[in-house]
């Protein structure tokens, strides 16, 4: 294990993601990762990581250390969400003054009975054509009080998500023509599972993340940063957002609407992403306190794992003029080659979502992402959750695939690759039983 000191100072898209539980849904063998990416080299040996140095979470910019919960929540976080906004995920607005809600199923049954489906239109501008999320919900039926849910943001629309045919038929975007088209004609990354969710009490809602904004660098013109330019404005500043900002930004309005469902618990909603949507939810829970609990599910660079970590994917790889320079700040790409030179790190994402439970899902093969790099952010990261109250990691030992940590502050690498299998469905509820109690 490297030596890490500390001062005061995405990855491919989706190899498997799949919520079923059917073996045949097992994703395919592990491809060798790639060398080289956009004229980059990739290091995959731990021999070659190196020393590095971790900024600290528990020292303010003045050198004082944070000994209390006081000034962490009070000082130091405040100045760590500022931070990230300006040097990594950029500025949002807040809540749009013009956003409407219109419930265009009010509840119906669904599974066989064992839940109630609604689907809810979220308008975000006053202009009703602009950007709008459709979002899936459904609880458990019968319940007696308000339901815990978990929050998804997904890859697709959601009758491509679900297999549910009262579900309405949405659109997507294609990365060719730069159009939306129907989603029967997109591409499909695997059904989610409810039915689990709902037996064991807790509701589930989801969203395409293409709803806020295309996962292209021209969708910037396409989606709700468009609305939010000056007038005359051709380039966003160097601190604006970038599209990972703007759908943790969904994220936060769709939770807008969960606070006005008196079936919903919403101090009981647990968020839930994959790759660049684990990055996405890592700063949708840093940013939204609203959120009960995050699952991130292999965020890798940019998410939980370390950038000083010379291993996988790098700042320099994330931010290439022909990758995903367009997700970021633009100020993040200052950082490329040189992630010693950051302010911030990951470890200090993963102790903004302190004192909530956090989940860090990896896989054990991919080297890409470096589930190690997330360990280790979030074994530096425990110290605040103890500041706090709450169970870290406890341990510095990385674990062996299979073999949960299922605190406060949790780890779990399956065996195999990049995204989901369906065996870490079992342990996301065991996670949400414990922290939302339904």
């Amino acid at each position: 294990m490297p030596i890490v000191r500390h001062t005061a100072s995405c990855c491919a898209l989706l190899i498997a993601v799949s919520f079923a539980t059917t073996a045949s849904s097992q994703p395919a063998p592990p491809k060798p990762p790639d060398a080289v990416v956009a004229g980059i080299p990739a290091n995959y040996e731990e021999s070659k990581v190196g020393t590095y140095t971790l900024p600290d979470p528990l020292t303010l910019a003045d050198g004082k250390p944070v000994r209390d919960a006081t000034t962490w929540m009070t000082k130091r976080r405040p100045a760590l969400v500022k931070l990230f906004e300006e040097e990594q995920f950029g500025r949002a607005p807040g809540r749009p003054a013009a956003m409407r809600f219109e419930v265009v199923e009010k509840g119906t049954a669904a599974f066989d009975g064992r839940a109630t489906r609604r689907q809810v239109t979220i308008f975000l501008t006053a202009d009703h054509s602009g950007p709008k999320i459709h979002l899936l919900e459904y609880l458990p039926a019968g319940a007696k009080t308000p339901a815990p849910l978990l929050l998804g943001i997904n890859f697709s629309a959601n009758s491509n998500a679900v297999t549910d045919p009262g579900v309405a038929v949405g659109e997507v975007w294609d990365a060719k023509t730069k159009t939306l088209i129907p989603a029967t004609q997109g591409r499909s990354f695997g059904k989610m599972s409810v039915e689990p969710l709902i037996d064991a009490g807790i509701g589930f809602a989801t969203f395409y993340y293409g709803d806020v904004e295309p996962d292209f660098a021209e969708g910037y013109a396409l989606g709700i940063r468009e609305k939010y330019l000056k007038p005359g404005q051709a380039e966003r500043a160097p601190d604006e957002w970038g599209s990972i900002a703007a759908w943790s930004w969904g994220m936060s309005r769709a939770m807008d609407y969960l606070e006005t469902d008196k079936d919903v618990d919403a101090k009981r909603v647990a968020i839930h992403g994959v790759s660049r949507l684990g990055k996405t939810v890592m700063w949708a829970g840093a940013h939204d306190t609203r959120f009960a609990a995050v699952i991130a599910s292999c965020s890798g660079e940019g998410g939980a794992a370390l950038s000083r970590r010379n291993y996988g994917e790098t700042i320099a790889h994330l931010t290439a003029p022909t990758r995903f320079p367009y997700q970021f700040a633009l100020n993040y790409g200052k950082f490329g080659g040189y992630p010693d030179t950051a302010p911030m790190d990951a470890n200090l994402l993963v102790a903004l979502i302190a004192p909530r439970p956090l989940l860090l899902q990896t896989g054990d093969t991919d080297f890409w992402s470096d589930p190690k790099g997330e360990f280790l952010a979030a074994v530096d990261a425990s110290r605040v959750y103890k500041l706090l109250g709450k169970d870290g990691l406890d341990t510095t030992e990385w674990p062996a695939a299979k073999q949960p940590i299922l605190h406060d502050l949790a780890y779990y690498m399956h065996d195999g690759g990049h995204g989901m299998v369906p065996s870490d469905w079992d342990i996301y509820i065991q996670f949400l039983k414990q922290h939302l109690k339904p």
